[in-house]
């Protein structure tokens, strides 16, 4: 009778495992929001039964008024401080310093995930302004990502991450406020588009003021 191999010594050691802990040590060490597929795939569990353990430990969270919670954003489940300790983390972390989007940083992301997938020369004519220095910034952060080329004009389109979503805490962009009835309708900034002009290089440096004309501070 041959040996088990390492690997399912591991798989059946893991279905062994108290549910419960094991999710709790699983999303300790997660670097992004982590599905319910994956999590029972991990664990070797039906994944209707993980999502219940999930929803069991938020709840327990909550009751026990725990420094931390465990929250469904962008598709997973992660640790995320509670809100009302987040100055206590912001201390710790940063020592006082506040990071924070700048205003044209904000205003361009804002343009982006109310109209993505959306060029960039029309990010520009809604918000009055060159954006290349910003828009390059929010690529380099993970914040928003290429989504292909506008089939008429061959323009880059741009849309937000899954990693937008995390850090502003959505399930995802059906979450969003109701803002997009105040931006202008892409037909109305049209005239004001340049869509022949070729996408910048987002790994290219930044020339000075560059960061947004209105705007010289970083993200």
């Amino acid at each position: 009778m041959s040996e088990q191999s390492p690997v399912g010594e591991l798989a059946g050691a893991v279905a062994e495992l108290e549910l419960r802990p094991a999710l709790e040590a699983v999303l300790m060490v997660v670097d992004e929001p982590a599905t319910e597929e994956h999590l029972a795939k991990i664990l070797q569990r039906p994944r209707r039964q993980v999502a219940e353990a999930l929803r069991e430990l938020a709840d327990e969270y909550t009751v026990q008024k725990r420094g931390f919670e465990l929250r469904l954003v962008a598709g997973g489940w992660r640790f995320y401080t509670r809100p009302e300790y987040a100055a206590a983390v912001e201390g710790f972390v940063l020592d006082g310093q506040q990071a924070r989007l700048t205003q044209a940083a904000l205003e361009t992301l804002a343009v982006v995930a109310y109209r993505q997938p959306v060029s960039r020369s029309r990010v520009s004519a809604v918000r009055g302004v060159n954006c290349d220095g910003v828009m390059r910034t929010l690529l380099q952060r993970g914040l928003v990502e290429e989504a292909g080329a506008e089939p008429e004009t061959g323009a880059i389109l741009y849309r937000t991450t899954n990693y937008f979503l995390e850090r502003m805490g959505l399930r995802g962009l059906d979450e969003l406020p109701e803002l997009a009835p105040f931006l202008p309708e892409a037909e109305a900034i049209e005239s004001e588009t340049l869509e022949g002009v070729p996408s910048f290089d987002p790994d290219a440096p930044d020339a000075p003021g560059d960061e947004d004309a209105d705007d010289q501070t970083e993200l």
